[in-house]
Formats: C-alpha cells, structure tokens, sequence
C-alpha cells in the first residue's frame, strides 16, 4: 500500500539527542515534548516519503514491562503505538532487553503483509539489518533517519547505513524543536518549586525505642554511633541497626510480636512508624484506628461509575504521573466529592497521619502510574513521602481556603 510507516528506537533517539545538547546519552538530562516529537515525526516521514502515514511504533524498555507516565501519553496518541521491552541495570548502567528483537519482528511482520510501501527506521543498531534486508526483500523502500552526532561522526552502524535506501539526519535544529537540556528549560518554564513539605518529612527523629527494637531483630548488624550523651553515661555509646536500613520499618517491629517472639523481643512502648507519619508516635500493638478516621469515606466510596471512568480518562490523557502531582490529584477527587464537608476539617486535625484506609488507597492509586514498579512491589521511600506531601498540599490549601475572610476570598 502506498503509505508509510515509523518504527522508532527511543534508546536511540532520545539517548542520541541527550547526547548532541547536554554532552551524555542521559535522558534524564533532557526534557521532551511529546507532542510535539510525534508531529515533527509525522511530518518529516510523510515529507520525505511522499506518502501519507499509517503509524507510529514507539519502542522503548521499562521496568517488568510496566508503561512509564511518558508511555501512558504516547500510547493514547492518535497514529501511535507503544511496544515496551525490559529495562533492566547491570554494573551501575540501565541496559534494554527485547526493543531490538520487536522492533526486527514489527519490520519483517509488515513488510511481509505489504502493510506499507515505505518504512523509516529511527535506529542505529546494526542488529536489525536482517530485518532491513528482508523488508527491502518484500519490496519495501527502507528510509534510515540518524540523530545528529554530538562529535561529528557517525552514532549508527555503518551496516545499517550501507543497506538503507535512503538516509536522513535529524539535526540540532530539528531536534530542539521538541527536545531541551533540563538546564534551559527554565527558559520556557519557571523552575519547580521547593518542597519543604517533604523535607520535613524527612528529617524527622528517630527514637531510642524504635531503633533498639530494630536491632534486637537485625540478622546483620552495623554498628552506628549514638549522639544521645544520656544513653553514653549508661554505656550504650553504638546501637546496631539493619545494615543499609537507617530507620526499621513497620514491617521489622511488627515481627517482633509475632507468635513465639520472647517478650524481651516486643516491648510494650515499642515506637511503631505509621505508613503515613511525619515523624513517630507511640501506638500500642494491635490497637485499631480511631472512630474518627475510620468515618472518613474512602474515594472508591465517593465515586460513581461515571466518575470511575472519566478519571480513568484524565489519569491517560493529561496526568504526567509525578508522585507529588499524583497526591495532588488524589486529594482534589477527594475533596470535591465528600458530600459533607465537616470530614475535611476532621482529616486536616489528623496531619500528618492520612488514614489507613484512605493512605492504602492513595499507593495503589500511585501504582497506576509505574511509581510501585519493582519486583517486591514497594514504593521508593522519597515518592511515598512525595505522595503524600501532594495530597496534604492539596488538603492545606482548600482547608486555607474556607477559613479565609470573605473579603480575600473575593478578591481571589
């Protein structure tokens, strides 16, 4: 048929264009408009072509194969199709897994169907010459485009390069068209602004109760200074903690009550870490939440079926999947749904602690977004404080809001 197709390794491109504005093959370096990548694409391939498109296939790794906040806005794109392998590290470095051998499978598959008449490549990978040959072999006209190289040379393989019919070069002025170095993008947008929220969070103390019932269950032990000089007069100049886990978890103290633990093991006024805390309280094991946080109704409860699925759409299409923008998100659903308002003012008194059951909600919401994407399924500990730093955000400002005078609030 006479229309042409994209196939694009995003290792390459973006990777290739890291390098060419901020001196490393880092995409953490740079920051893409997608939008506008995708069009610029569309375009160039229908010009250079002469034939109008039929799709984009974006190719690209991501942890256990689960989309990134990136992946989930391309995929919803019109002419766009995501196809993800592996991401996996090795030695301190992210290495793909499977990318060329789609993007091989994707090639052969439609040249052999005459899916298209002609087919750009975004690629330097000499393994996919075999499938270059082939689709050439079907009667396919091959276009290989190459990302400007940052020292003047070639970044493809010169295999790759001989057998295309045609060859492009995306230069620095085609590429900064939707791609920056993070360095500049200040000129487009004001910075991010500072969290303290999450600083605080962070630096909170840590007790001599919960670091001693840590150690007592530490199976590798690190001995670490204490800057307590009571607990020195007494002799305890070091406690020894879990190696690599400066603060217990929840999870290490509740073993401590487990079936068969000695009661030396579970003191009574162990400090036990709630999921959502600022800082530690004192909570007696096995004592149930309060009353009050308990009344609180969760999102599930407040949202309609209609609703599911209009949120569902807004997650796709216009949520970028930042933890402290999911908080936000969260909270403002919330909100805007509780048919009493006296429970907002009831969970504003409960800061910094977010009840149990609405917290749980909170993280598997988060998961939607490949922010619990591990193979033990737990959250990076900075995002869960992020998390939670967007929803109370998002709680301060509405509570700040309602005990405004009514005169700034007009003139708001």
């Amino acid at each position: 048929m006479d229309r042409c197709i994209v196939l694009v390794d995003a290792g390459y491109l973006l990777g290739a264009a890291a390098s060419l504005l901020a001196g490393e093959p880092s995409r953490s370096r740079i920051t893409v408009d997608h939008t506008a990548l995708i069009q610029g694409l569309r375009e160039r391939a229908e010009a250079d072509t002469e034939r109008p498109l039929l799709r984009i296939y974006w190719f690209d790794g991501a942890p256990d194969r689960v989309p990134q906040p990136e992946h989930r806005r391309l995929r919803v794109m019109p002419r766009v199709t995501v196809r993800l392998g592996a991401l996996t590290r090795s030695d301190g470095r992210w290495a793909q897994k499977g990318v060329d051998a789609a993007m091989h499978a994707e090639l052969t598959e439609l040249a052999r169907n005459r899916a298209c008449s002609d087919v750009v490549l975004v690629t330097g990978d000499g393994d996919l010459l075999p499938g270059m040959m082939a689709a050439k072999e079907h009667g396919v006209a091959v276009h290989l485009w190459a990302v400007q190289a940052a020292d003047g040379d070639y970044n493809q393989s010169e295999d790759l390069v001989a057998e295309a019919d045609e060859r492009r070069v995306l230069d620095r002025a085609w590429i900064t068209k939707a791609v920056r170095p993070k360095e500049l993008t200040g000129i487009c947008a004001p910075p991010p602004a500072p969290r303290p929220e999450i600083a605080a969070i962070l630096s909170a103390p840590l007790p001599e109760s919960a670091l001693a019932a840590a150690a007592q269950h530490a199976e590798t032990e690190t001995p670490v200074p204490h800057t307590d000089p009571a607990a020195n007069g007494r002799g305890g100049g070091e406690h020894r903690i879990p190696a690599g886990k400066g603060v217990p978890t929840p999870k290490d103290l509740a073993a401590l009550r487990g079936p068969g633990a000695p009661s030396a093991q579970h003191p009574t006024n162990a400090t036990l870490r709630w999921s959502s805390d600022k800082g530690w309280v004192e909570r007696p094991g096995g004592a149930s939440e309060s009353p009050e946080a308990a009344a609180l109704p969760t999102l599930a409860q407040l949202t309609t079926a209609e609703q599911r699925w209009a949120d569902r759409e807004e997650d796709i299409t216009t949520v970028g999947g930042d933890p402290y923008e999911v908080g936000q998100v969260f909270a403002r659903r919330w909100m805007a749904r509780l048919p009493e308002q006296h429970n907002l003012q009831k969970l504003s008194t409960m800061y910094p602690r977010i009840p149990h059951r609405i917290d749980g909600e909170l993280l598997r919401y988060a998961a939607r977004f490949g922010l619990l994407a591990h193979k033990d399924d737990q959250i990076d500990e900075h995002d869960r404080y992020a998390i939670r730093a967007g929803f109370w955000r998002e709680i301060d400002v509405r509570t700040a809001a309602e005990h405004a005078p009514a005169g700034d609030r007009a003139g708001d």
